[in-house]
């Protein structure tokens, strides 16, 4: 397992637990970060800023003169967004859209003339559990992440003739620091949605830190890496959260509704 990787949002999380479970296994990894702390990491980290395209290059170019080849890309990195759509500002629905979208395309456009020059590549977009289904409170997240698995499902048929593989990976809740970064609209005090948004919001971060374990990730990373015929789709939760999946397949949409609102503790 002598693969280059290069990996986005690596300095925490699920990011940072993946590159180091990958380096373990031989491969040489370079995880990014927005801004370059002087934490020691197992793996090389460079300076890259999904929302910056002239560091996404930079990075790039790195890796290439080091290297000469980029074998696998994993668009890990993210934002939250948590909050009442009405009550939630306009600009930073935007944000999240330009970081969890829009911004890994543009690493997915700089990485691509690379692979398909090699002709060979894998692009590995992490996606969410979350993107399957509208939730209360988290809908720009939601959709975001629902946005980028249309997109890995588009792009999969558009590169397969170079030999290029993309596949999406969408995890449930996991214990890492996602929720002290997350936007967390303000519970305002004239909001119609105070109490129950207050009180969900409670729920929201309760979950994350009683999540699953990141190397549960890392781990099904690395089985795709080394999978030469990769899957569209996978996910990664627990039984419950994959399964909320397959309910939304088959019941009636107003049945799911309700199913979502009682767990939300809405009428």
């Amino acid at each position: 397992m002598n693969k280059v990787v290069l990996i986005t949002g690596a300095s925490s999380g699920i990011g940072k637990t993946t590159a180091e479970f990958l380096t373990q296994k031989g491969c040489k990894v370079y995880g990014t970060s927005r801004s370059i702390r002087a934490d020691k990491f197992t793996f090389n980290l460079l300076q890259l800023d999904v929302n910056q395209t002239d560091t996404i290059q930079k990075a790039i170019a790195i890796v290439l003169q080091k290297e000469g080849r980029l074998d696998v890309v994993i668009n890990n990195a993210g934002m939250g967004i948590t909050g009442p759509i009405e009550d939630t500002p306009t600009e930073e629905m935007r944000k999240v859209f330009d970081t969890n979208l829009f911004g890994a395309i543009d690493v997915i456009k700089a990485v691509l003339p690379q692979m398909r020059q090699q002709k060979s590549g894998l692009i590995i977009n992490i996606t969410s559990i979350a993107g399957y289904m509208g939730l209360p409170f988290r809908g720009m997240y939601s959709a975001s992440k629902a946005a980028f698995e249309i997109v890995t499902e588009t792009l999969r048929m558009e590169v397969r003739e170079f030999g290029v593989h993309v596949v999406n990976v969408a995890p449930g809740d996991f214990a890492t620091n996602i929720a002290a970064g997350r936007y967390h609209t303000p519970v305002f005090e004239n909001s119609a949605y105070k109490e129950i948004y207050k009180k969900n919001l409670e729920t929201m971060d309760a979950h994350v830190a009683e999540g699953s374990d990141p190397k549960e990730m890392a781990e099904k990373i690395y089985e795709i890496i080394r999978n030469p015929n990769p899957k569209i789709h996978y996910r990664v939760g627990t039984y419950l959260q994959k399964f909320s999946i397959v309910l939304k397949r088959v019941l009636p949409d107003k049945m799911y509704e309700k199913l979502l609102m009682r767990h939300y503790g809405m009428r």
